[in-house]
Order: structure tokens, then sequence, then C-alpha cells
């Protein structure tokens, strides 16, 4: 029976460590897992689609995986053909833009959901492997058509989530503030937060929460709590 898989980074950089290093030992699990050999990378949250593959090639290679770019070919056989799939982070509604415009949200869904093809994301392609975007840090520098994502897990998130710090003189809204705001909304989701170095991992119907650091959950309606390294999160999932 096919499974969903999914990890979905904080960030693909976190103090100390190289681009992607340290969720290097997940990453390379799910892709070992199912006999991935070649990773076909998603670019769009970025500008400079040739840059930021140079950029994913290092780590992915020595970590002994081929990685090919969608922007380099047909992206809609690319997808069909995907035996895993990275979306790197950036602007993240630029990043659902062009999955709308190229019309690949569906096609990307399906082969995760239907077909248990491994989706690996980092911030922005984290964002948009969720119910929708409301929660991404991001400025509208673009608009999509709709803030729906690839809705493979049902709740979002909001990476390089930041705890306010005690003795802050800052008078302005805090992450926890903007959240909280998002909640005021009868539709919202129930948003997990994914400090720098959080990673989530997803198999069917079970997520744990993996990396080097928690997370903080918001429920609405309830009071916000945070989750450490190890813990099983599958209640979301319901």
């Amino acid at each position: 029976m096919v499974k969903r898989q999914l990890l979905l980074l904080s960030s693909s950089r976190v103090h100390g460590y190289g681009f992607l290093d340290y969720a290097s030992n997940d990453i390379c699990n799910i892709l070992t897992d199912n006999n991935v050999s070649s990773v076909l990378f998603i670019p769009y949250a970025k500008r400079n689609h040739d840059e930021y593959l140079r950029l994913a090639e290092k780590p992915f290679k020595k970590w002994g995986f081929n990685i090919t770019s969608i922007h380099t070919q047909n992206p809609h056989k690319a997808i069909q053909e995907a035996e895993a799939i990275f979306v790197g982070g950036g602007n993240t509604f630029r990043l659902l833009k062009t999955l709308y415009d190229l019309d690949l949200v569906k096609t990307i869904n399906r082969r995760v959901l239907e077909e248990g093809v491994p989706y690996i994301g980092t911030s922005a392609g984290s964002n948009v492997a969720t119910r929708s975007i409301h929660t991404t840090n991001d400025m509208p520098i673009v608009w999509p058509p709709t803030l729906s994502a690839l809705n493979l897990v049902p709740f979002n998130i909001n990476p390089h989530f930041v705890d306010s710090p005690k003795d802050s003189t800052h008078m302005g809204e805090t992450r926890e503030d903007r959240i909280l705001e998002y909640h005021e909304e009868p539709d919202s989701s129930t948003v997990l937060g994914l400090r720098e170095g959080a990673t989530l991992y997803v198999k069917d119907n079970q997520a744990i929460i993996k990396g080097i650091c928690g997370a903080r959950l918001y429920i609405r309606n309830e009071k916000p709590k945070d989750i450490k390294v190890g813990s099983d999160v599958s209640y979301l999932l319901q």
C-alpha cells in the first residue's frame, strides 16, 4: 500500500551547519529507504534557478544522489517521472504562484498522496506542502490565484519560528501574536511553528518532530504549547 512520505524542514540553513547538513541523516534515510537515486529539485521560490540548482547539487551529490531541476525540462513530465521531490525555500508566494501557473499543484498532490513519492521541503517548500500559506513569513511580492496549497498535510506550518525574547524592548507584534491573529479567523488551521533546526517527518498517518530543535503548536481556542524533538504529533493528521 502506498504511503505518504514527507520531510518538512524549518530551513535549509542553520547556524553552525552547511546547506541542509543539520537534516542530512533524515534526508538520506527517506531517499535510501525508497531506493531513490535521482531527486527532482523545484527552485521556483527563487528567481535565479540555475544558481539555486548549483547550491542544491552540492549536498545531494556529496550524499550520493543525482539531482535535476524542473526548470531545465518539461515540468509535467518531470513530476510524472520523479523518484523524489525536493522543494527549496525562498519566497512562498512566488513558489505557489509558479506551481499554479504551470498547473502542477494537483499533479504533485497526486504523486505524493496516491503514489507515495517522497517529498522534501524546506522553508517555503514546507509552507506549500500544507493546507495553505496563510502563515508564511514572506511578503506577497506576487499573488497566486489562491492561498490554498498542496494540502499534503491538513494543517499549516510557520517555518523559522522565533520565540519572543523575555528581555526584548521590541514593541511590535511577535510571531506568536501574528499566529493568534490568524486564529481569529473562523476557518483557520492548526499551525505548527518549526523553530530553526526543527523538521517534521510524516509517514502515512504518523508524524514525528525531528531535527535539532523543537516546535511550538497552535491549535485554535487552545493554549499554545511547546513540542520536543522526538514527539509524536500524529494527531495533527486526523
